[in-house]
């Protein structure tokens, strides 16, 4: 069994630490709210004060944050995780989504402290972390990709190796982009339907089984019908947004056609200043009520 150091602990990285330690590893946690690691404390695991306490001598380092400025503060300075003495040829082991140019010279950083990187960013809801039902999509040299399996095994049912360092977080924003434009898309439909006068739940039962449905379409369509966007909340609407925009901003890096992804993000920007940020993506629908 390894000795783990699990920096994050909100709703997607708790129950990714809980899956690590239920498969026997001895896992050390920090989180920057710490009152958010007591049950993970209660059922075992060792609280830390600082991402370098939690990575002193550490098999692998994984962390799971909200955006760059998260993970900065994780991995760099005087009491960032690379400052630890951790295992030799430890692994560094990144799952949040985050911007592609920091991905790249976040595993510079660690390559030059002697850890082997993992650009693995996930799929799932917080339901699958917990289940250990992620899908990872990952961006590694393959021996070690091949040489972290079994740590990454408890954490998901499907790894997908999309190539070198950068390559899991480039398809991961790709992939988020799209589902931000799907859900734009179905609020926007859901509200024509509801101004033509037709049954809500009629019409979110026939999108659901007919030929545009996508799990996607089927979760939002779902959500927007019931209304319930303050409580269960699996993913907020400032995180959609800021998915949206380094996916917007990783097209524009490349010259690639982004017209879409640019109209979700000026929608989303709207519901996230209208004061909704913390509360369920899917409110978006009462936002094209006013």
């Amino acid at each position: 069994m390894a000795k783990i150091a699990f920096l994050g602990l909100g709703r997607m990285g708790s129950g990714m630490a809980a899956r690590l330690m239920a498969a026997g590893h001895e896992v050390t946690v920090f989180n920057r709210s710490p009152e958010k690691a007591a049950e993970l404390v209660a059922a075992g695991a060792v609280l830390a004060a600082t991402p370098r306490s939690a990575a002193e001598g550490a098999d692998a380092i994984f962390a799971m944050v909200a955006d760059d400025a998260a993970s900065r503060k994780l991995w760099l300075g005087d009491d960032g995780a690379l400052a630890a003495e951790s295992a030799a040829d430890a692994f560094a082991i990144e799952c949040s989504t985050l911007s592609r140019p920091w991905m790249l010279e976040l595993a510079k950083s660690a390559d030059a402290r002697g850890l082997r990187f993992l650009d693995a960013p996930v799929t799932g809801l917080p339901d699958a972390a917990a289940a250990g039902q992620l899908t990872l999509f990952v961006g590694a040299d393959r021996n070690h990709l091949d040489a972290a399996r079994e740590l990454l095994q408890p954490l998901c049912t499907n790894i997908v190796h999309f190539g070198e360092v950068g390559a899991g977080t480039a398809y991961k924003l790709m992939q988020n982009l799209l589902g931000s434009i799907q859900i734009a898309a179905t609020a926007e439909a859901l509200r024509t339907a509801e101004l033509a006068g037709l049954d809500l739940p009629t019409v979110v039962e026939t999108l659901s089984s007919g030929g545009v449905a996508s799990p996607t379409l089927v979760y939002a369509s779902r959500l927007m019908l019931d209304g319930i966007h303050d409580r269960d909340i699996a993913f907020t609407a400032a995180l959609r947004l800021k998915d949206t925009r380094i996916g917007v901003e990783q097209a524009d890096a490349l010259n690639a056609p982004a017209g879409l992804g640019h109209a979700a993000r000026a929608i989303f920007e709207r519901l996230v200043e209208a004061g909704h940020g913390e509360l369920n993506e899917t409110k978006l629908i009462d936002l094209l009520r006013e």
